[in-house]
C-alpha cells in the first residue's frame, strides 16, 4: 500500500512553486574511501543495515567541500555552468575528475536552457533558491557522492547507481528524489533537473544511468571506458569497464576485417534491451541511497560491532521518483513495480511513457477531430517518422526552407529530402503531382499517425537531430542484436567532411565520458550506412540502392519499419519465414512488448508534465495516452491520483 505521510513542514513550498518545480525538475575534493560490503551479521535480530542485493562490489564515496569542488556543478557554480566548456590540463589525458566536471557541464547544458535570455540565474539555475529568489551565490553544494555498479556478478550489465547527500540533509526530515539519467545519457543525466531540485530541498538524490550512458567499445583498439570515464581496453578492464561487446573475439575479429573502424555502444549493442529494467534500476538507486544515509546516520547496533541499524527507512523518508524524458519513463515504471513501498509519489515531464494497448480510450482536443493513433510503442511511430519526417519537413506548413533552420539544415539537405519524396511517392506510400503537394502528403500521414500541428515547426530539426539515431539504437536494443549483424545495414563510425568511415581518434574517444550522450551520432560518432551505393557512408549521404539516389538511405529507413512492424513497409504484407526480415523482426517486437507499461500507479499521487510541441515524443502516443489509461485502470481501482499538466507553446527540450 502506499504511504500517507505529509510533505516535512521544511519541504513545503507554496502550491505555486510546486507547480514550477514540477516543470523544471521534470521541465578540493577529498580522497576516495569505499564502504564495504556489510553482512547481516552473526543471527542477530536486530535490523542491520546491509548493502542492496543488486550491488556488486564496493561503495565509493567522495566528498566535496561546496568551494573547489560540488556535488551540484562540479566547482563551476552559476557563472562557470552559462561560460565556455572546461579543458583538461592534459587533452588527451583528462583525469577522472575532469571528466566529471566536463560531464557535470555538458549534461547541465544539455537539458536546460542555460542562457541569461532563457532565465538562467534569475528564473531558474543553482544561484536560484527553493523560493524562486535569485541570490548573489554560485549556487554550489557541499556533501558527500556514492557510486556502485548494479550487477549480476558478470559484469555485463554494469548498471551505474549514484546517491548524492548533501550537507544539509536532515535525518529527522529525510527525503530522497531520484534522478534517472534522460536520454540514454551517462550517471549525471539528469542533474539539472530532479537532481537540482532534489539538492536544494536538502535531499539525498539517487541516479541511475539505467544502463544506457556512454559506454563505448572500439572493435579495433578494444579501448573501452572505465566507471569514471577514463580509458582503458576490455581486456584489461575486465567486469569493470562500463562496457564491453559480449560478442566472442573471433565474431568481434571477423567484423573488425569486414567492416574495420566500427564501434559498439552500450544501449545499442549490449543484447540485454536494458529498457525493460530501467524501473528496476530506479528502485535500486533507492535502496542504495537508503544504505549509504544508515551508513551516515543510522543508530550504531549495540550486539553487532561496526554494524549500523536501519533507522532511516520508507516509513520516515519522503521518497519522489522524479526526471525527464527516459528518465521520466523509467520513475513511472519503478511507481508501477514498486512493491515495497519505497516512493510516496512521482513527479516527471515529458515522460517516455509507453502505455502498451490503449483501446479503451479516445483522444479529442478541442472540438478537433478524435485523434486517429495514439498509444503506439515508441520504436513504432520512430520509424514511421524515420521514413515520412525528411519529406513532411519541406511541406509549407512546416516551414521547410526557412532561413530559422539553415542552421541545422544544409542547403543539400533540401536536395535529399526531395529526393526522399520522390522515392516515396514512386513505391506510392505518398501522393501528390509535385514537391509541394508530396511533402504536404506527408505531413498529412505524421497527423494521421498521432503528431499535431503544434509539432510541425521541430519536424526538420528533430529528423536531423534526433530519429535516425533513436531508430538505430532502440532497434537494435530491443532485438538484442549484435554490433556485428549490422542491422539493415546500418553501423557506427567516425565518417570524413564527405561522409567516407574514418578511424577513431583516441583524443575525441577520451572525451566521451564527458561531452557524449550515448546515443549516437556523438562526440565523432556517426550513424553508417554501409549498404550505400558505391560503398559505406554517413547515413545522412546514403544513397539508397532501389532509388540509387541520395535520399537519406530510405531503403534502410523502410528495412527499419519492416522490423518493428513485420511487415513489408511498402506493400503492407506480413513478412514470411522466407524473408531474412522475419526471424530478426520477431525479436524486435519481442523486445518492444518487454517495455510496455501498464499504467497501473495505485494511488500513488503523479504529477506529468508535458509540452504540447513535443514533436520528439509526441504526447498522442507518451504523456497524454498514459494519463488517459491510468484512469482508466486506477479508477476501477479506485486508486487514480494521477494529475496532468500540458503546457502550451512548450517542446521536449524546454525541460
Amino acid at each position: 500500500m502506499p504511504k500517507t505521510r505529509s510533505l516535512p513542514a521544511a519541504h513545503k513550498l507554496p502550491a505555486w512553486t510546486l507547480t514550477c518545480a514540477a516543470v523544471l525538475a521534470l521541465g578540493g575534493c577529498g580522497s576516495a574511501d569505499n564502504l564495504d560490503n556489510n553482512g547481516s551479521g552473526g543471527g542477530s535480530t536486530e535490523d542491520i543495515n546491509t548493502l542492496p542485493a543488486a550491488v556488486r562490489g564496493n561503495v565509493q564515496v567522495k566528498t566535496y567541500d561546496g568551494t573547489s569542488d560540488d556535488l551540484l556543478t562540479a566547482g563551476l557554480g552559476k557563472t562557470g555552468l552559462s561560460g565556455a566548456a572546461p579543458t583538461f590540463d592534459v587533452a588527451t589525458a583528462p583525469t577522472a575528475a575532469e571528466l566529471r566536471k566536463s560531464a557535470i557541464y555538458n549534461n547541465y547544458r544539455g537539458l536546460i536552457d542555460s542562457t541569461a535570455t532563457g532565465g538562467f540565474g534569475t528564473i531558474y539555475g543553482p544561484n536560484v533558491d527553493i523560493n524562486g529568489v535569485a541570490t548573489a551565490g554560485e549556487g554550489k553544494i557541499a556533501g558527500s557522492e556514492y557510486i556502485a555498479w548494479a550487477d549480476t556478478g558478470s559484469g555485463r550489465q554494469n548498471v551505474t547507481l549514484m546517491v548524492q547527500v548533501p550537507t544539509t540533509f536532515d535525518p529527522a526530515k529525510a527525503c530522497i528524489v531520484t534522478a534517472t539519467s534522460s536520454g540514454s545519457r551517462g550517471i549525471y543525466g539528469a542533474i539539472a533537473t530532479a537532481g537540482e531540485w532534489g539538492l536544494k530541498h536538502g535531499c539525498a538524490v539517487a541516479y541511475t544511468d539505467k544502463g544506457t550512458g556512454n559506454g563505448i567499445h572500439d572493435v579495433g583498439s578494444d579501448l573501452v571506458l572505465l566507471r569514471d570515464g577514463t580509458p582503458s581496453t576490455a581486456a584489461a578492464a575486465g567486469i569493470e569497464s562500463q562496457f564491453s561487446l559480449p560478442d566472442s573475439a573471433a565474431t568481434l575479429a571477423a567484423f573488425n576485417t569486414a567492416t574495420p573502424n566500427r564501434v559498439g555502444y552500450k544501449h545499442a549493442h549490449s543484447q540485454q534491451n536494458p529498457e525493460k529494467d530501467w524501473g528496476r534500476n530506479t528502485l535500486d538507486a533507492v535502496r542504495l541511497a537508503f544504505y549509504v544515509l544508515n551508513e551516515r546516520y543510522g543508530a550504531i547496533s549495540p550486539t553487532t560491532p561496526g554494524k549500523r541499524i536501519r533507522t532511516i527507512k520508507p516509513a520516515n523518508t519522503l521518497v519522489i521518483a522524479s526526471s525527464v524524458s527516459n528518465g521520466g519513463g523509467a520513475a513511472l515504471a519503478a511507481a508501477e513495480q514498486d512493491l515495497e513501498g519505497l516512493i510516496d509519489g512521482v513527479a516527471v515531464t515529458e515522460p517516455n511513457a509507453q502505455p502498451g494497448s490503449n483501446t479503451g480510450m479516445a483522444i479529442q482536443q478541442g472540438t478537433a477531430a478524435v485523434v486517429a493513433t495514439h498509444s503506439k510503442p515508441l520504436i513504432d511511430y520512430f520509424t514511421y517518422a524515420n521514413i515520412y519526417q525528411p519529406c513532411a519537413a519541406l511541406s509549407a506548413a512546416a516551414g521547410g526552407g526557412t532561413a530559422v533552420a539553415a542552421a541545422f539544415w544544409p542547403a543539400v539537405f533540401t536536395t535529399f529530402a526531395t529526393n526522399r519524396c520522390t522515392a516515396l511517392a514512386t513505391r506510392g506510400l505518398i501522393t501528390g503531382a509535385d514537391l509541394a503537394a508530396q511533402s504536404a502528403d506527408a505531413l498529412a500521414k505524421m497527423h494521421a499517425y498521432g503528431w499535431q500541428s503544434e509539432q510541425d515547426f521541430f519536424q526538420q530539426s528533430h529528423y536531423r537531430f534526433a530519429t535516425n539515431s533513436i531508430v538505430m539504437t532502440y532497434v537494435n536494443s530491443y532485438g538484442r542484436f549484435s554490433v556485428a549483424d549490422n542491422v539493415c545495414g546500418f553501423s557506427l563510425a567516425n565518417t570524413s567532411a564527405l561522409g567516407d568511415v574514418t578511424a577513431q581518434l583516441p583524443a575525441a574517444q577520451v572525451t566521451l565520458f564527458g561531452g557524449g550522450n550515448g546515443v549516437p551520432p556523438t562526440t565523432g560518432v556517426n550513424i553508417v550506412y554501409n549498404d550505400s551505393v558505391g560503398g559505406a557512408k554517413l547515413d545522412f549521404l546514403g544513397v539508397s540502392p532501389t532509388s540509387a539516389t541520395a535520399d537519406f538511405a530510405l531503403d534502410g529507413a523502410l528495412c527499419m519499419r519492416s522490423l518493428v512492424t513485420g511487415k513489408d513497409a511498402v506493400t503492407g504484407t506480413a513478412l514470411t519465414a522466407a524473408s531474412t526480415l522475419k526471424a530478426q523482426s520477431d525479436r524486435v517486437i519481442a523486445g518492444i512488448n518487454e517495455v510496455q507499461l501498464t499504467a497501473r500507479l495505485g494511488g500513488k499521487p503523479t504529477v506529468i508534465v508535458a509540452g504540447r510541441n513535443d514533436t520528439l515524443l509526441p504526447i498522442n502516443h507518451t504523456a497524454r495516452a498514459y494519463y488517459a489509461k491510468n484512469q482508466l485502470v486506477d479508477s476501477a481501482a479506485g486508486a487514480a491520483e494521477v494529475r496532468y499538466y500540458e503546457v502550451t507553446n512548450a517542446q521536449h527540450f524546454d525541460s
